[in-house]
């Protein structure tokens, strides 16, 4: 009866939340930042635009700022080729998709800093807004006049973020070249071990540290110090209107931010000069938790305890009968302690290996269910596209942008909010086809004054 009972709870309670996140709903509710100006100001940084994005997608007024050349970001396609680009409705101008993914509910205009005129405009709208967050060289738009010591006496109220690679201080932070800074990637994922730890363990390096590093396959520290800013700006934003009245200046930089994920790699070393090797799929904490190659691809298991290795071994001894013996007297195999020893990582995987092998992953998946070992395929991004969950939800989407046609995105992470809802409004706007808007909004300019800026080269 109590699990009965406890069944019908749960039911009742994931329904509470179905009728009050689902999607389709947050249109309908307000929004967490309503009211508040965001200026986006850089080149290359995607960690810049992830922040905006987020503030953006909570309601904030979002505006990127851009060279007249525009960012180099909107070139970026797969293997250089126009065709995985997506043209505009306005003069079919090809936009790369990591450019329009990050742009999101933001407008985009065009202003040439290093013009005086360009330098004015950009101090009138700093006065006007609760947040800058820029990404350019250290000291570079403090040597414009228009850094953050300078628009604080204008704006004493403004929230100013700096995001980049190494900081805008201390003895590293004018090694790099002016494009230096914009290295994004290669530098931060390289300086905190995040490169040295993944990869497979075989031992071709020296001091015994692991097999060849791998680079990660996606923007993670860009994305990590992006999220960093988002929230540090918000933070900043509640202290200045709770308690002091008074802007700031928030520094992130994507290598620090990421190494403040990194696991227990910098606490071991502390502890006894310990270097983690790169284990490749295996975790050197829990085992079994790990990929497994099946006859169709790659399965996750987690048996991150005793009591669920045995039910691992419960649910592959009906087709290995032989494992049900060896998972009873093997020391390797017996306790986590042992199996999280190298031979006993390399023991494991083996045996799940050789079960794995001539199944499939639905296979796999259905039967490791029926022992409730938390199990899932590895999948292909088309299948992430079409998974059922992610569809029912709905995770993966689509929209009608406004000006690249239908696009399919992945949802907010923010957007499963019970009353105020982050949303996505819109992918992507062509280089400063705003300009009209918010120079008017902003500054008051209207068409003609427009009109000889841009013939002047300011916008």
């Amino acid at each position: 009866m109590e699990n009965i009972y406890a069944k019908r709870k749960a039911q009742e309670f994931g329904k509470f939340l179905e009728d009050n996140l689902r999607l389709e709903y947050i249109f309908d509710k307000p929004e967490a930042l309503q009211g508040f100006r965001v200026i986006c100001n850089g080149i290359w940084q995607i960690s810049r635009m992830f922040a905006a994005s987020l503030l953006g997608e909570q309601g904030a007024e979002v505006v990127h700022i851009e060279p007249p050349t525009g960012d180099p970001l909107r070139q970026l396609t797969p293997f250089g080729r126009e065709e995985y680009m997506l043209k505009d409705n306005v003069d079919g101008t090809p936009c790369g998709m990591d450019f329009l993914h990050e742009f999101r509910n933001a407008s985009s205009i065009t202003l040439n800093l290093e013009t005086e005129e360009g330098r004015e405009m950009y101090k009138k709208m700093a006065q006007v807004v609760d947040v800058i967050i820029e990404s350019w060289p250290p000291g570079y738009m403090d040597s414009l006049g228009i850094g953050y010591r300078q628009l604080s006496k204008l704006n004493p109220k403004l929230i100013y973020a700096w995001v980049g690679e190494r900081g805008q201080w201390g003895p590293m932070k004018d090694e790099l070249s002016k494009h230096g800074q914009w290295m994004l990637d290669p530098f931060s994922a390289a300086a905190d071990s995040w490169i040295h730890n993944t990869g497979f363990p075989q031992d071709q390096c020296p001091r015994g540290r692991g097999g060849d590093p791998m680079r990660s396959g996606a923007w993670l520290p860009s994305y990590v110090a992006g999220e960093q800013v988002a929230v540090n700006c918000m933070a900043a934003l509640y202290w200045r209107d709770e308690f002091s009245g008074e802007g700031q200046f928030i520094e992130c930089t994507a290598a620090e931010t990421l190494m403040d994920i990194m696991d227990f790699d910098i606490g071991w070393y502390g502890f006894n000069a310990s270097i983690k090797a790169r284990t490749g799929a295996w975790d050197p904490n829990l085992n079994q938790y790990e990929w497994n190659p099946c006859k169709d691809g790659y399965m996750m298991i987690g048996g991150q305890s005793d009591r669920l290795w045995y039910r691992i071994g419960m649910c592959i001894e009906r087709d290995l009968p032989e494992f049900g013996r060896l998972i009873h007297e093997d020391p390797l195999l017996k306790e986590m302690g042992a199996r999280n020893s190298l031979q006993g990582l390399i023991k494991t995987y083996s045996v799940t290996t050789k079960w794995l092998r001539d199944i499939n992953r639905i296979e796999a998946e259905t039967k490791l269910m029926e022992y409730e070992i938390a199990a899932g395929p590895i999948l292909y991004i088309d299948e992430v596209a079409e998974f059922p969950h992610f569809v029912y939800r709905p995770w993966v989407n689509t929209i009608e942008t406004a000006f690249y046609g239908t696009v399919m995105y992945a949802e907010s992470c923010a957007a499963y909010q019970h009353r105020t809802p982050a949303r996505v409004k819109d992918l992507g706007r062509p280089l400063g086809f705003d300009n009209g808007e918010v120079y008017k909004k902003y500054l008051g300019y209207g068409s003609m004054k427009l009109r000889e800026l841009k013939a002047k080269g300011v916008i």
